[in-house]
């Protein structure tokens, strides 16, 4: 008989499974392009490290997300989950009126409305849709390890019972948001240096909301240390955050459901909204460490989409609508590089150019949000020589089509700083206070915090 004694010492060969596209994160991102590639007939695997419903913000949508939802085949469902939203307010303590415009006012009359989500909501029914799409779909999976080779890569991922399991890919996706996989593991993230800011946020019921056709607007408040959001959701609850300087939330000292009360209180039209509303679970959350960019976001055999690739300050709702437009461009980039690899380089290149292109141009305003003069012209909104048109057209996300718009958000800039130059002291005095607010304070502890009251 041969000797078996020692079979159980023979480490075990792990299976490799194949697929032509492996996606890690299953966000908007990952699952848009997880549905693209698999309607083109490709194996795609696409994994997510938690499961579905699961939480997330990021509540407000874009109008020009709403023709992405109708090519992916899941606007009615969208529909059917979300909150009509059709414009913004702006609410200032400096000034006694609220400023309201209507995406209708954009310079493209075609986008007039999108929606506020659920995020949980939202995810899974994209998640849903890649795996009826075609992509075979895992959650629970969290991916530890990828190793590129000269014919794809190597991924290495564990389950949630401790098991492992590896696939060989033709191509990576990196759609893992803030977890940024491959920008730590490339070393390819850098923080923002223009921004610095942190969040604290909860859900609320019996909140007082805005009337008529303007009850699913989202509000931006402005307070002394940052702003607001005030997202309607479809279910009764209110999403309310506010983004502000890391120097505030260093000076908390009592537990943060009452530091957030605090901060609400400084804006008094806020606070009069919610002054009959309940927290849902008692729960208030804070996240830190907002804003970064990559040095790169594609290689060979790998993408960066969304946030896995740079991250903005959400004030214009921006992070889906860029999410998924990447995953779109970026189905693209994948099916050049597997099918006509001589024209992946330029491909490459022009992929590189549209990622930072919406960072760059939501950045402009962003990075000046809380100047005083760029307050002022949200609070009086004008339409001379067009600008309001082309200031709605950037907040529609309408920044990579042909709208003729950039003459007008020219115009807007040219306004800004001659209105700045006019107003130099009060210019001087907002730049200092800026420099001053965006220094880096360190990390807070945890990325969330549960109220500890």
């Amino acid at each position: 008989m041969p000797d078996t004694s020692t079979a159980s010492a023979i480490p075990e060969v792990p299976t490799i499974e194949g697929c032509d596209v492996f996606v890690i994160g299953g966000g908007p991102a990952g699952s848009t392009i997880a549905a693209l590639l698999a309607q083109q007939g490709r194996d795609v695997v696409l994994v997510e490290k938690e499961h579905h419903p699961r939480f997330h913000i990021g509540e407000s949508l874009l109008p020009a997300n709403v023709d992405l939802f109708r090519r992916l085949g899941v606007h009615d469902q969208v529909d059917a989950i979300g909150m009509k939203k059709w414009g913004i307010e702006f609410v200032s303590i400096e000034h006694a009126h609220r400023s309201y415009v209507e995406f209708a006012d954009a310079w493209d009359k075609t986008m007039p409305s999108a929606w506020q989500v659920r995020r949980s909501e939202l995810d899974e029914l994209l998640f849903r849709n890649a795996a009826t799409r075609g992509a075979r779909t895992l959650e629970g999976c969290k991916v530890r390890d990828v190793q590129f080779d000269d014919s794809g890569a190597i991924v290495q991922a564990q389950l949630e019972d401790g098991s492992r399991r590896t696939w060989h890919a033709r191509f990576v996706v990196d759609a893992s948001g803030r977890d940024t996989f491959l920008g730590n593991k490339l070393k390819s993230k850098e923080k923002n240096p223009e921004h610095n800011s942190t969040a604290l946020f909860g859900h609320f019921r019996k909140v007082r909301r805005l009337e008529g056709k303007r009850e699913g607007n989202i509000s931006i408040c402005w307070f002394p240390h940052g702003w607001f959001w005030f997202i309607p959701l479809a279910d009764g609850t209110t999403s309310v955050g506010a983004v502000c300087w890391p120097y505030y939330l260093k000076q908390r000292e009592k537990p943060l459901k009452d530091f957030f009360f605090d901060t609400i209180a400084m804006c008094p039209e806020l606070a009069d909204r919610l002054k009959a509303a309940e927290l849902v679970d008692d729960a208030v959350h804070a996240t830190g460490n907002f804003s970064y960019n990559g040095t790169h976001c594609t290689g060979d055999r790998y993408l960066m989409l969304g946030d896995a690739f740079a991250f903005i300050d959400p004030m214009f709702s921006s992070g889906v609508y860029l999410a998924m437009h990447s995953a779109f461009d970026g189905a693209d980039l994948v099916a050049t590089a597997l099918d006509r690899p001589a024209e992946h380089a330029k491909a490459r290149r022009e992929f590189e150019q549209m990622m930072r292109k919406g960072p760059r141009e939501y950045s402009w305003f962003i990075y000046r949000a809380t100047n005083p003069t760029i307050r002022d012209m949200f609070m009086h909104p004008n339409n001379f020589m067009r600008v309001k048109e082309a200031l709605m057209s950037l907040l529609a996300g309408d920044i990579y089509g042909s709208t003729p718009m950039w003459g007008g958000l020219r115009r807007f800039k040219m306004l800004y700083y001659a209105i700045s130059w006019a107003n130099a002291k009060r210019t001087w005095r907002g730049w200092r206070r800026h420099k001053e607010n965006i220094r880096d304070m360190g990390k807070l502890q945890g990325e969330t915090i549960q109220n500890e009251g």
